[in-house]
């Protein structure tokens, strides 16, 4: 309707498009981190898994859920274990806590 009644294309994306977008928007993004986290296998076949600090981007690393994987799995120590599990779901809990009130934050400045 906006770029019916003389608004340019950019007025029309900045203006409409994107206030009424944002809500899908910051779901799929909150869903995709919560994804990355939790996706172990294809960390490990793709970072690789590493004890020591990366010196460089491409080096190998070690993420939580491959931590978690790893101690888990290998019974090096449970207690461990459930700490990084309890760790990654406040991590998840957090994200979309804040999520959740940057949107309903900027719904109310919006109406």
């Amino acid at each position: 309707m906006s770029y019916s009644l003389g608004g340019t294309r950019w007025q029309t994306v900045v203006r409409v498009i994107l206030p009424n977008a944002l809500s899908g928007i910051f779901t799929g993004l909150i869903l995709g981190v919560g994804r990355s986290i939790g996706e172990t296998a294809a960390v490990i076949l793709t970072a690789g898994s590493s004890l020591v600090m990366p010196g460089s981007l491409f080096s190998p690393i070690r993420t939580m859920s491959v931590h978690f994987y790893i101690l888990a799995r290998e019974g090096i120590s449970m207690e461990m274990a459930y700490g990084t599990g309890a760790a990654l779901i406040l991590l998840v809990l957090a994200t979309n806590t804040l999520a959740h009130w940057l949107l309903n934050r900027y719904v109310r400045r919006r109406t």
